[in-house]
């Protein structure tokens, strides 16, 4: 893939400062277990937090154990994580999940993935049946402390909004080219600031232009389109 120039890296760390001047340094989360980092980011698909965390808490409150989850009736997951939304899509990939990292480890566990170097873990996540860049980067950013940038929604259309991200670009392709755009020590921090920032300010609907720090540099707003 061809590297971002340097005048946008520069501007990359402009907007990353001007961010956390704004909203303040975000706070750091603690790591969870790999898998309920997975299982989590599966939940999180297409609904909100405040539905996907109730779904992982009744999913957790029902069933102790991520073997338990696995070797469940289907329809007993499918109730647990209802309020995530699409259950009856997410409850057999969650299963499938579960079931290939059993066959191909022989455990439930992806702890050995941090013994491996992070294009090797990455690898080892996407051939997980329904796991995409965004999901593997979110684990091996907050589970395995592995340098990845997660691109969601939010990051997406505040990073091509600005310019950081070109116009055209692929949200799958994004991810690596947001990886050479940013210092790797700064991925978790600015991948954090752009989604409060996405979700405050830089609205996917009536984006809220005439107070959001960030005017100076943004190609949407200079191009009148808000």
């Amino acid at each position: 893939m061809e590297r971002p120039p340097r005048i946008l890296s520069r501007k990359a760390e402009r907007v990353d400062r001007t961010l956390e001047a704004y909203y303040g340094a975000p706070q750091r989360r603690s790591a969870r277990d790999p898998i309920s980092s997975l299982i989590r980011t599966i939940l999180s698909q297409n609904t909100s937090d405040v539905n996907s965390d109730l779904a992982f808490a009744r999913l957790r409150a029902r069933f102790p154990t991520w073997e338990s989850v696995r070797d469940a009736p289907l329809a007993k997951v499918i109730a647990a994580i209802k309020p995530a939304g699409l259950a009856r899509q997410k409850a057999p990939r969650i299963q499938r999940i579960l079931r290939q990292i059993t066959e191909e480890r022989g455990a439930l566990t992806l702890d050995f993935l941090r013994e491996l170097p992070v294009e090797e873990a990455r690898a080892w996540l996407l051939n997980l049946d329904g796991v995409g860049p965004k999901t593997a980067a979110i684990v091996l950013l907050f589970s395995l402390g592995k340098p990845a940038f997660p691109v969601d929604t939010h990051v997406y259309r505040v990073g091509t909004r600005l310019g950081l991200i070109p116009q055209g670009m692929r949200v799958e392709r994004a991810h690596a080219w947001m990886e050479a755009l940013v210092p790797p020590e700064r991925y978790g921090p600015f991948h954090l600031l752009l989604i409060r920032h996405g979700r405050e300010i830089c609205r996917a609907q009536r984006p809220r232009c005439p107070i959001c720090p960030l005017r100076r540099w943004c190609d949407w707003y200079r191009q009148g389109r808000t």
